[in-house]
């Protein structure tokens, strides 16, 4: 039996996107507790070359016979998440197919689980927004994610936003966390209403995506516009607690097969 590990992200037309995720899969898989172990960072669309198949086959080749599959996504709420489960053979989780076949594999699947409310992260969001903090107590912070309209999904995204906005609202002392998703549109509105509740503390908006890109530069600003809040657009990647995260998964699949 020899293992192997398929990192799966949404994939970008913009390089440095891919860059970015590149390096933190490298740097994860080259930690002591993983580094001879195969790895290979793939793409659920987009980046052509690097798609998931590619992946597969690459690994295979190597001669892996245990696969885990570990989607890099943000939320099990994600509908990308489960059609990729889908295509590995697995069950849908609501009554929406995914459209992506079967991938041919001959390698055993372990399907992993994404990001959704993790320490690590909450503590990388906290450090993201620290300079638009003055004083805690009086500051909300309200996550925007990406967000799905799919009764099942949206629920998965509202559950793990609730968790993690939480954990961030007490690891950095603020006096209320809120959230909000684009998909539905509930940003402005959830703005507006934080505001008439608590006219006298001041909204941190707290971007919850992987890289900088079209949603964290255009999409948020746009749907804020003409609200008052305080925003740097910071996204995750960079940031060392997203190796972490991966290294941690890696780890606890190796040690558990």
């Amino acid at each position: 039996m020899k293992p192997g590990i398929l990192v799966i992200s949404h994939g970008s037309r913009e390089a440095e996107w891919v860059r970015l995720v590149d390096e933190a899969v490298a740097t994860a898989a080259a930690s002591p507790r993983v580094q001879g172990v195969p790895v290979y960072s793939s793409f659920l669309e987009i980046v052509e070359g690097r798609l998931i198949q590619d992946g597969i086959d690459a690994l295979e080749e190597q001669g892996v016979t245990d696969l885990f599959v570990l989607p890099l996504f943000l939320s099990s709420g994600s509908t990308h998440v489960d059609e990729i489960g889908q295509a590995f053979g697995l069950p849908p989780v609501a009554e929406l197919e995914g459209d992506l076949g079967i991938f041919r594999v001959n390698a055993k699947v372990h399907y992993g689980m994404p990001i959704d409310d993790d320490p690590d992260i909450a503590e990388l969001l906290l450090s993201n927004i620290k300079p638009l903090s003055v004083q805690p107590e009086e500051e909300t912070v309200m996550l925007i994610a990406h967000g799905s309209r799919e009764k099942v999904f949206h629920e998965r995204w509202q559950h793990g936003l609730n968790q993690l906005a939480e954990r961030l609202r007490k690891l950095g002392g603020f006096a209320h966390s809120a959230t909000a998703m684009l998909l539905p549109d509930q940003a402005a509105d959830h703005l507006r209403a934080l505001q008439e509740e608590r006219p006298n503390e001041a909204v941190i908006v707290v971007p919850l995506f992987l890289s900088k890109g079209y949603f964290t530069n255009t999409v948020i600003p746009s749907r804020l516009k003409g609200l008052d809040y305080r925003y740097n657009g910071q996204a995750m990647l960079p940031h060392p607690a997203i190796e972490r995260w991966l290294e941690r998964r890696m780890t606890a699949w190796l040690q558990d097969r």
